[in-house]
C-alpha cells in the first residue's frame, strides 16, 4: 500500500475513534507531522490540505447543517500566505459557489486585498464554520453560527492554520473573533491593535459585511487602518496613496 493513502486511513481510524468511543486516540500533532515527514511527498502544504478538505467534505458532525448545505466551503489561496484572513461561515452565494467570500461582502474584501497590493490568490480564505447555516424554509438572508456549531467545526481551521502557517490572521467580524479565541467583545474596542493566537499575530477588523450596512467613510477609514497595521507587520511598503485610501 502506498503511503498517503494508509496514512489517510490512520487519521480517519483516529477520527472515528474519538467522535464514536469516548475515549481520546493516543496521536499527537507533533506524531503526525512525524509521519508527514516520513515521505517527502506528502509534506506538501496542498496535499495536507486536500486530506483535511476530504473530511470536511464528508462531515456529519452537525447533522443539521450536512442536510442543508449544498456543499461544504472549505478555503482557498496560497497554502504558503503571509497573511490568513478568516470569516464566521458561508452565506448563500458560498454555499452554492463551493468558496467563501464570492458574495458582495467578499467582493469588498477581494477590493482590500487589492488594495494592500495582494492579489486574491496571494492570501488564503476560510470561515469558522465549513457549512452555511441552516435557516428555516422560506426564510431569507444568513444567520450566525452558534457556539456549539463553531466548537464542532473549528479543529478544521485550526488544521489549517497548523499547515498554512501564516504571518498575520486576520479576524473579519466578532463571531470570527468568538470562534477563533472562545470570548466576544466590542469591535470598537478589538479593531486597531495587536492581539494574538497560538503564537501568532492577529488583527481583528469589522467583516465586509458590515461595511455594506454602514457605508461611512469614517467605518471603511478604520478597516483600511487595520490593514496597514498589517502590511506594516509585514514590513510591505506602503505608498502614500495607500496612506490616504478611503480619507
Amino acid at each position: 500500500m502506498q503511503f498517503r493513502p494508509a496514512l489517510d486511513l490512520v487519521l480517519s481510524a483516529l477520527e472515528q475513534i474519538r467522535e464514536n468511543s469516548g475515549r481520546l486516540p493516543c496521536a499527537s500533532r507533533t506524531a503526525i507531522d512525524d509521519l508527514f515527514q516520513t515521505d517527502p511527498s506528502a509534506t506538501s502544504k496542498i496535499d495536507m490540505l486536500a486530506s483535511v478538505r476530504a473530511r470536511v467534505s464528508v462531515c456529519t458532525k452537525c447533522p443539521h447543517l450536512a442536510s442543508s448545505r449544498t456543499q461544504t466551503v472549505f478555503g482557498v489561496g496560497n497554502p504558503d500566505a503571509d497573511i490568513m484572513f478568516v470569516g464566521e461561515a458561508p452565506g448563500a452565494d458560498e454555499d452554492a459557489q463551493g468558496e467563501p467570500f464570492v458574495g458582495r461582502a467578499g467582493q469588498l474584501l477581494t477590493r482590500i486585498i487589492e488594495t494592500m497590493g495582494f492579489a486574491r490568490g496571494d492570501v488564503y480564505i476560510a470561515n469558522i464554520l465549513k457549512c452555511r447555516p441552516d435557516m428555516p424554509r422560506g426564510s431569507s438572508g444568513n444567520r450566525p453560527p452558534t457556539p456549539v456549531e463553531m466548537q464542532t467545526c473549528r479543529p478544521y481551521l485550526m488544521e489549517q492554520l497548523d499547515i498554512i502557517q501564516p504571518k498575520v490572521l486576520v479576524a473579519l467580524g466578532a463571531v470570527a473573533v468568538e470562534g477563533l479565541l472562545g470570548t466576544r467583545g466590542a469591535m470598537r474596542d478589538l479593531r486597531g491593535r495587536w492581539h494574538s493566537y497560538n503564537a501568532t499575530p492577529l488583527m481583528i477588523t469589522y467583516h465586509p459585511a458590515y461595511l455594506l450596512r454602514n457605508q461611512s467613510p469614517s467605518e471603511k477609514r478604520k478597516v483600511w487602518e487595520d490593514m496597514l497595521l498589517v502590511l506594516e507587520r509585514l514590513e510591505r511598503p506602503i505608498t502614500e496613496k495607500q496612506r490616504r485610501y478611503f480619507l
